[in-house]
């Protein structure tokens, strides 16, 4: 008779502080710009990092062979890109080595999705490549310090990977604001390389003032970043743009890792887009964080009459909130506040509060419908675009509240595209319908402001000629209203005219 052997929860072996020169931290799941940022500021405290190698399209075939046939294509390409470095890199340097000399970290918090249970698809990847020896930790994201004996996530780094979060969003929004109006093709991507690399010896040599209060003092009035972001910017001002030629902008939103990755994860939405005649407006990492703190204040606020010391912790918490913003703020300012604001949390909610509320978490919750309407309300974009994992449950339920937000705003170009990784042309397809409808919008936006002003085109070509510092890609147009880059332009353009 077979024994019974017992259900054992994965507990990784430890990792020792002496270690550290010898062990290879892995990590993924951002942009590259998110991840190389990241690997200078823990090489900053003397650890090794690298960032997992880019989702591939073969990533969702071992996914599936290696975990729950039922997980989200998130999970599926996630683990599915862990088991193909494992097995790459064992195949180069044997599987003992892979064991001893990498662990992969991941972070995680409680919830329904992503962060509830990534991990245990992780681990089942270990399983079935019989090496559950390799080591995998989980940190939680809301914890500013912890200790896993070699790993110590203190105050300095937290810090260092919270700029490394900001700056990674600034570089996004700048590549992305720049790329579809570059007069010379290929100059924002060599441009952003170039940045990077500029910001990754930053972070790799950012000075450690103290282990707490020190550090916390340091990085909240320090002027590194922003000086860095100064040398960055005068990179960027090297970039001619020409911001006549018109273009819907497309916002989007989704679960999480769908609308911040670039690549075969969520099809390449963000360059197909492109390629297809629009202006994409990317979402900051930073916005997640911001909820994530917001809904601590907002429960704290619900239970009040059983928090001890009430006031004071929701004044702590708040003060938090500013010291956040101002800091996203000071940086944006750096690059000439070319990159966008983060929307304000507490619109947001009242925004999504007829149709989804605030306390149904999982997922982007709230968000998704609060974004979609301030993005439209506002008028600064032509078009969401909601990209969900297939049977996804907390999308599935944002996507059904958006029909009721359809209901009273008709008018709201919404294109939510179910990803399973494998249906690329039906997915595209749908965009595409509601992306033709934008690109009318914008053209129309555009003639009206012409129409207005009284201006030509030709008009605007003459002045640009004589003032041709407002072709930088550093040169802000501000938003009068309108949602496209070239309506605002042209607006812009005529009150400098004085024909505004």
């Amino acid at each position: 008779m077979e024994a019974v052997q017992h259900y054992r929860a994965y507990r990784p072996r430890p990792f020792r502080r002496e270690e550290r020169d010898k062990v290879t931290l892995l990590y993924g799941g951002l942009t590259f710009k998110h991840e190389r940022l990241i690997q200078g500021a823990l090489e900053n405290m003397g650890y090794r990092a690298k960032p997992i190698p880019n989702i591939e399209r073969k990533d969702l075939d071992i996914g599936k062979e290696l975990i729950d046939t039922g997980a989200c294509c998130p999970t599926t390409f996630t683990a599915g890109n862990l088991a193909r470095f494992l097995m790459e890199t064992s195949q180069k340097e044997g599987r003992e080595a892979v064991k001893d000399r990498y662990i992969f970290v991941t972070v995680g918090a409680c919830g329904p999705c992503r962060f509830g249970q990534y991990h245990e698809s992780y681990e089942r990847v270990l399983e079935n490549l019989d090496m559950k020896d390799f080591r995998l930790f989980l940190l939680d994201l809301m914890q500013m310090e912890q200790n896993e004996g070699g790993l110590e996530i203190t105050m300095p780094l937290t810090f260092g990977l919270v700029y490394a979060m900001f700056v990674g969003d600034l570089l996004t929004d700048m590549e992305y604001a720049t790329r579809p109006y570059e007069t010379l093709p290929g100059k924002t991507d060599e441009v952003l390389k170039e940045s990077l690399e500029l910001l990754y010896e930053k972070f790799k040599k950012r000075p450690l003032r103290g282990e707490k209060w020190g550090s916390f003092l340091w990085h909240i009035t320090t002027p590194y970043f922003v000086n860095a972001l100064k040398e960055v910017k005068k990179l960027w001002d090297e970039v001619e743009v020409d911001r006549l030629r018109v273009k819907p902008r497309v916002k989007i939103t989704g679960e999480f890792w769908l609308q911040t990755h670039e690549g075969d994860g969520n099809y390449n939405i963000k360059r197909w887009l492109e390629q297809e005649g629009a202006e994409v407006i990317p979402p900051p990492v930073a916005v997640w964080m911001d909820y994530l703190i917001h809904m601590e204040l907002w429960r704290m606020e619900e239970k009040r009459q059983f928090v001890k010391k009430f006031w004071l912790k929701k004044a702590l918490v708040k003060t938090l909130l500013k010291l956040y913003h101002f800091t996203y703020n000071r940086l944006r300012k750096a690059l000439n506040n070319i990159p966008n604001p983060l929307p304000p949390q507490e619109e947001l909610r009242r925004l999504a509060k007829p149709y989804f509320h605030h306390f149904l978490a999982g997922g982007e919750g709230f968000m998704l419908i609060g974004k979609a309407l301030y993005a439209h309300l506002n008028r600064h974009a032509h078009m969401v675009c909601e990209l969900s994992p297939y049977g996804c449950m907390p999308n599935t339920m944002s996507v059904g509240a958006m029909q009721a937000v359809l209901g009273k705003h008709p008018d709201l170009l919404y294109a939510p595209i179910e990803v399973k990784g494998d249906a690329e042309v039906h997915a595209l397809s749908r965009c595409q319908m509601i992306l033709t409808e934008a690109k009318k919008r914008a053209q129309r936006e555009y003639e009206e402001v012409l129409e207005k002003t009284g201006l030509t085109e030709e008009d605007v070509r003459n002045y640009e000629e004589e003032h041709p510092e407002i072709r930088k890609a550093t040169y802000r147009i501000p938003h009068y209203g309108y949602a496209g880059t070239s309506a605002n332009y042209v607006m812009h353009v005529a009150k400098l005219m004085g024909r505004g």
